[in-house]
């Protein structure tokens, strides 16, 4: 009896177990989709300078410039400038990301604060950015401390509006219910707040990142002897198209980089969402 009743569970886990591999197929296909657009028009432009309909002197072809890359890589300069930027960068997004969070949850939880804070803020956020490097670099010297101070203001200004923003727009209705359980304060930001913020306090530390990189160009500016915005300086100074193009492509690599980590380390955090989009990404 035992047997006749295993078997036929065998054989419908035999069954079921197939149609996993496709699935398994689609979740690695999904993102080389990604890939198409950057990596065809790549192609298109080789072939257009191949077939001479442009000489590839202003926007280089993609081979001139993987060997430029290679060269700076072979030289030692690829993975220096890469390190002084990426560390840049981090400082800055830690110091940006804390007193954004910080403030954010202050205006957001607390009408008074946010009264008092928000409006001084928002004036601060329509501040160009250009606009702090001659006051930071009079405050802070031109070495590291500016740098990071410039990088740390671009990337404090979405996380805070991202982080006060969900708060005040968590369902009253919620909240509600946890003053019904007579939940405490530290309870109902552990398990009210926390949970109904993430969604949103995930994509401000997006945004907040794509700014970071965007300021540390603007910071490496700031007569910076190392970094990739050094390398674009020094390739428009030198008249080096190839290089140029090859710092932005690594920054776009690294932005990429960077972004996907944030979203990969947060994946188990928001698997309790129930939404379109992942729902029909995992179709």
């Amino acid at each position: 009896m035992a047997m006749t009743v295993e078997l036929p569970a065998l054989e419908r886990t035999d069954a079921i177990t197939p149609p996993a591999s496709p699935a398994r197929l689609r979740r690695y296909a999904r993102p080389a989709l990604g890939l198409l657009l950057p990596v065809g028009l790549a192609l298109f432009w080789e072939v257009w300078v191949w077939l001479g309909y442009s000489n590839g002197r202003l926007v280089p072809p993609p081979t001139k410039i993987f060997a430029t890359v290679m060269e700076l890589a072979k030289s030692g300069e690829l993975s220096r400038h890469i390190t002084a930027t990426v560390t840049r960068v981090a400082a800055g997004f830690g110091l940006g990301v804390v007193a954004g969070t910080i403030l954010g949850a202050i205006s957001g939880y607390w009408g008074l604060a946010r009264q008092l804070l928000d409006p001084t803020v928002q004036a601060l956020r329509a501040i160009p950015s250009i606009a702090w490097v001659p006051l930071f670099i009079l405050w802070l010297g031109i070495f590291e401390t500016s740098k990071v101070a410039l990088i740390a203001v671009g990337v404090f200004f979405p996380v805070y509006l991202g982080v006060m923003g969900a708060i005040l727009s968590v369902d009253r209705k919620i909240v509600e219910v946890g003053r019904i359980f007579r939940l405490s304060g530290p309870a109902m930001i552990r398990r009210i707040l926390l949970p109904a913020v993430l969604p949103a306090y995930v994509v401000a530390l997006r945004v907040g990142l794509g700014l970071g990189w965007m300021f540390v160009v603007a910071a490496e500016f700031m007569g910076a002897s190392e970094g990739l915005g050094y390398l674009l300086i020094d390739g428009q100074q030198l008249g080096k198209p190839a290089q140029i193009v090859a710092a932005i492509v690594i920054f776009a690599i690294l932005g990429k980089t960077t972004d996907w980590l944030i979203e990969l380390a947060s994946a188990p955090l928001l698997r309790w969402q129930d939404a379109f989009g992942r729902q029909s990404g995992a179709a």
